[in-house]
């Protein structure tokens, strides 16, 4: 049988323009970054706006000079200089309240004596729960 040959057809020698694709992906990467750089630059202007530093101020009223210390009734005892004027201050407040409720949350005691409501140690209600759960037979 002999070979059929059409000497017009003949293979192609490629389907994709390589160097325009690689200067579309350079194009995408430049604009990528110039973009970032942009948002950067606005992100710094409005940091500055919102923090004040380019701001006007509030009020035209001038401020006392005595304006860092808050005026009187202070609930909270004030820090004035280095020295606080007693050891109760917000800081040691929040401590002294994560204190006791840690103390709540460990030890036993009564939360209502006349109606009989006690309080128990954590990890004592979780021992409670646990059995009164595999007593009653559901799953968890």
């Amino acid at each position: 049988m002999p070979e059929i040959v059409n000497p017009e057809t003949h293979h192609e020698k490629s389907d994709v323009n390589v160097r325009a694709l690689l200067w579309a992906v350079v194009i995408f990467i430049i604009f990528g970054a110039v973009t970032h750089g942009l948002l950067y630059m606005q992100f710094n202007v409005f940091r500055q706006m919102f923090r004040g530093a380019t701001n006007a101020p509030l009020t035209s009223i001038a401020r006392p000079p005595d304006a860092a210390v808050p005026q009187a009734p202070r609930l909270q005892p004030f820090k004035a200089g280095n020295v606080p004027p007693n050891a109760n201050t917000p800081v040691t407040d929040m401590d002294d309240m994560r204190a006791a409720e840690e103390k709540a949350l460990h030890s036993a005691g009564w939360v209502d004596r006349e109606k009989g409501v006690v309080r128990i140690p954590i990890e004592t209600a979780k021992q409670l729960a646990v059995q009164r759960l595999a007593q009653s037979g559901a799953k968890p």
